[in-house]
């Protein structure tokens, strides 16, 4: 049986020691301020994209890798002899799920498998710790695929937002709604459902309202939640999320609970303080 290789992409949010323990190789998204393009976690980091946003006034454009990209990874792991797995960010929001089918279409290989997580962030992260399990397990790639997508419908990804400056910014909310939801404080919850964003309750107030409105419906679920892994991701808002791991300590038992950190591409989109909790339901 031919060995098993992950794929996905700098928007799973995974760890640095969680990539590598799982040997999960990487494929960046594209961060341009205008003339200027970075590589997503490869030479930009949050932070530094954080100060350019404030010197430069503008939010950056984030972009798929090309099929080209891609075809290079693939390319080199099948030479190998590996069967390929491709799990990164969901198709409906972004074009890199397209750009690794082109690849894919180009390679005319039966051994690369793309599997489309409908989701973003650490939600992808959790598919790709369960489809790593699995490596480990001696599965082949395409049962790895048929077990994996039972699961993305059981992913539960959800986000308290501390600014509406970069949905604005971004063009996902009109300037009326981010002048009302700014002058009273809304921190809504954005939860990610059949692969888009839906917005799910407001808190008002301070971003620790919305933590604790978010934590409840996450408590309601417990009984539900698969315990092996829970994710708390975040977006330089390092006090948030001690609170909320200590939270979840207090109210279930989790097997692994992950303190991860979003990188600059999902980071850009719903700007710095944003932090979520996510899980998969049983």
């Amino acid at each position: 049986m031919k060995k098993v290789k992950i794929i996905s992409d700098s928007t799973c949010d995974l760890s640095k020691e969680l990539i590598e323990d799982c040997e999960i190789e990487i494929v960046p998204l594209y961060v341009n301020f205008e003339e200027e393009s970075y590589l997503d976690g490869v030479n930009l980091s949050v932070e530094q994209m954080y100060d350019l946003v404030s010197k430069k006034k503008i939010l950056p454009k984030t972009a798929a890798p090309s099929p080209g990209a891609f075809a290079l990874v693939f390319q080199k792991y099948l030479d190998e002899g590996y069967e390929i797995i491709y799990l990164g960010i969901g198709s409906k929001f972004s074009a890199t799920f397209s750009s690794a089918n082109v690849a894919k279409q180009t390679l005319e290989s039966d051994d690369i498998y793309l599997i489309d997580s409908l989701n973003l962030s650490s939600g992808t992260g959790l598919l790709l710790l369960k489809a790593c399990k699995m490596v480990k397990q001696g599965l082949d790639a395409k049962e790895i695929k048929e077990k994996i997508e039972e699961i993305v419908p059981k992913i539960r990804s959800q986000f308290v937002i501390d600014t509406l400056e970069y949905l604005y910014k971004g063009g996902r909310l009109n300037a009326l709604s981010a002048l009302v939801g700014g002058m009273l404080r809304v921190k809504p919850i954005i939860k990610v459902r059949d692969g888009v964003m839906v917005v799910g309750k407001k808190g008002r107030g301070t971003i620790k309202n919305g933590i604790n409105l978010m934590l409840n419906e996450v408590f309601q679920d417990k009984e539900n939640i698969d315990a092996e892994f829970m994710m708390v991701t975040h977006s330089l808002a390092e006090e948030a999320s001690q609170y909320i791991k200590e939270q979840i300590k207090n109210e279930m038992e989790v097997e692994n609970l992950y303190d991860t950190h979003a990188g600059c591409v999902i980071s850009s989109h719903c700007g710095k303080g944003t932090i979520g909790v996510l899980y998969i339901l049983k």
